[in-house]
């Protein structure tokens, strides 16, 4: 008897089953054999041999070195973002089932960035094999926007190619060491505005935070805070600030109410530097 199928085993199949896809941006691309030892080299980087290697042109192709717009990776950019996002998106659902939608969307932002794929079209030495105009080919390095948007270009062109299956091992390959250090260093999380979402949902109350006392010098001074929410009263925690003890103590609740256990909690490491951008 067949094990009977989730709704995610059905969901991963809607896109695991898709295959090759003959695109229309090939249109009209010639491919030269100066082109091919580039594409040759790009293959090797990524660990795939395209079919269509008109396909990989295009994607490594920037709007400057482009006989038209329609021969450039804008459009493949864009496939590559969204293929780029459900790949994430995807394994941040299956590793974190307990984090809100918030939370989610918070890590996934700081994994698929600009500056992230752009870093990871480096290390695969993309500056090497894109085609630029003549004057961006000048200076000393490509910018990095173009590196970025050549990643994306990659993704969606390995899931035209090869399809979800090949575009998703890709992506995951390329961006485990960010993951992993990601886990590892410590994300900065807003554990407050976690914790509000989470009192609401479970007390239809906002919580409130008291000081409970201070300690130390003026200039290393420590406090200590607690989360209230109505009657019930969390662990409180210490901080160098009122903002971070605060951080501390909305941890504390949520590890009181099974939102966070300590095997998946991400560490406080640099808090108190970003809490103001996660207002």
């Amino acid at each position: 008897m067949k094990p009977k199928k989730t709704f995610w085993d059905q969901f991963r199949g809607w896109f695991s089953g898709h295959k090759a896809i003959d695109s229309p941006d090939v249109d009209g691309i010639e491919v030269s054999e100066q082109d091919l030892v580039k594409l040759a080299s790009c293959e090797k980087a990524i660990g795939y041999r395209f079919r269509d290697s008109k396909l990989l042109k295009v994607a490594l192709t920037h709007t400057s070195g482009a006989s038209h717009r329609l021969a450039s990776n804008e459009r493949l950019e864009f496939l590559g973002d969204a293929i780029l996002g459900q790949v994430i998106s995807e394994w941040l659902f299956c590793e974190y089932p307990r984090y809100l939608e918030g939370e989610l969307t918070r890590i996934k932002s700081v994994i698929v960035s600009r500056k992230t794929c752009a870093h990871v079209a480096e290390r695969l030495e993309f500056q090497d094999v894109v085609f630029v105009g003549k004057g961006i080919g000048a200076r000393e390095t490509i910018p990095r926007s173009i590196l970025s948007n050549a990643f994306e270009s990659i993704v969606a062109a390995l899931y035209l190619d090869g399809g979800y299956e090949v575009a998703q091992a890709f992506v995951l390959s390329c961006l485990e060491d960010e993951m992993l250090a990601m886990v590892s260093e410590g994300l900065p999380i807003n554990y407050k505005s976690l914790f509000q979402q989470v009192a609401q949902r479970e007390f239809k109350l906002t919580p409130v935070y008291k000081l409970i006392g201070e300690r130390g010098p003026d200039h290393e001074k420590e406090f200590h805070v607690c989360a209230v929410v109505g009657e019930v009263k969390f662990e409180s925690g210490w901080g160098n600030s009122k903002k971070d003890a605060e951080q501390r103590a909305a941890l504390n609740a949520l590890m009181a109410l099974g939102e966070i256990d300590e095997e998946s909690m991400l560490v406080l490491d640099a808090i108190s530097n970003h809490n103001e951008d996660m207002k």
